[in-house]
């Protein structure tokens, strides 16, 4: 993990280990799901903190002593177990580190995506590129494929309709829509 893992990312992946549901939570660690907590500081105030301990000694009790939950496998089986039995209400803090132990992936691979795409398009050509304008591609060469289904004319058509423009665009006739339509 040494070479793939920076060393905070290293802890975090250690906290959401403590939230395996296997073994009758075999894993849990009060205080790593104390440290999980405390890497979203908009998510859990000060209060939160102080609370938490108490409900995740109150919350691991419960589970390990219902038999019907023994059977947990994975943390997306503890957020359903969590759901279908009202417990989501009972431990919302527990239940609000599974929800976010849950997001972490998807985010991380979103984020991952965009600074792949950002290498892409902000290349040492395009370096003064301003803020707007690496926004807008970014958005573009993100969704090209919403995108590519876009008709180009209808598009031209548009901004030809507009009244206010520096240039004009080069007319569309009604004879080149006609032959989009066929």
């Amino acid at each position: 993990m040494d070479n793939r893992f920076t060393e905070v990312n290293r802890e975090l992946l250690l906290c959401i280990g403590s939230l395996d549901p296997r073994n009758s939570f075999s894993s849990f660690n009060n205080s790593k799901l104390v440290r999980l907590a405390q890497f979203y500081p908009e998510d859990f105030s000060i209060q939160d903190l102080e609370l938490l301990p108490n409900q995740l000694d109150n919350f691991i009790y419960n589970v390990r002593t219902d038999n019907d939950l023994s059977g947990l496998q994975s943390i997306g089986d503890l957020s359903i177990m969590m759901v279908k039995t009202h417990r989501h209400i009972a431990y919302p803090l527990v239940y609000l580190l599974v929800e976010l132990v849950l997001v972490l992936p998807v985010a991380t691979v979103t984020i991952e995506r965009v600074f792949s795409a950002m290498k892409t398009i902000k290349t040492y050509q395009r370096n003064r590129m301003g803020d707007a304008c690496l926004n807008d591609s970014m958005m573009i060469y993100i969704g090209k494929a919403i995108f590519a289904s876009v008709d180009n004319k209808a598009i031209l058509q548009h901004y030809q309709n507009m009244q206010n423009r520096r240039i004009q665009l080069s007319s569309i006739t009604s004879s080149e829509k006609n032959s989009t339509t066929r």
